[in-house]
């Protein structure tokens, strides 16, 4: 059910993105890279975290990794990761397919400042064989997302 949330956020949100599945699993950054044939920087993680008591989602180039002290700066606590039962509670979407499209309700999205190196970045779309190519700022538009510098 989880893609198709995705591929009804599209088509009401943005028709002329369609949902990539693919034959090979792209769960994670390296298998993604490769269906998609792209740079592992250009395939765009989504990470469930809690700040404090804020559950929200960071997404950042695929390579690249928390910096705790830039969040703890920007959030003013430190990062905590979401198991993966919550992950899934939370989002909807399965451990390798999470991505900030088809949520069952809104959660606070932030784009890592690591995307804006490319035209266009590939998210997942809510299966761990599927996702969306967009360009950055496009989905920062589409989720609300606000930009932060919180990767090393």
């Amino acid at each position: 059910m989880s893609i198709e949330s995705v591929r009804k956020y599209f088509a009401s949100h943005a028709p002329e993105i369609d949902v990539l599945v693919t034959e090979a699993s792209s769960a994670t950054v390296a298998q993604a890279a490769e269906a998609h044939n792209v740079d592992p920087d250009q395939i765009a993680k989504t990470i469930c975290l809690k700040a404090g008591d804020t559950i929200l989602l960071l997404v950042t180039a695929g390579t690249k990794r928390l910096d705790n002290r830039k969040f703890r700066d920007r959030f003013a606590t430190k990062p905590r990761m979401l198991g993966g039962d919550d992950v899934v509670a939370v989002t909807g979407h399965p451990i390798g397919g999470v991505c900030p499209f088809g949520l069952p309700s809104r959660l606070p999205v932030y784009l890592d400042l690591s995307l804006k190196n490319y035209v266009e970045v590939l998210p997942a779309a809510g299966a761990t064989n599927a996702a969306v190519r967009i360009a950055p700022d496009h989905m920062a538009a589409l989720t609300g997302a606000e930009w932060v510098d919180v990767c090393q």
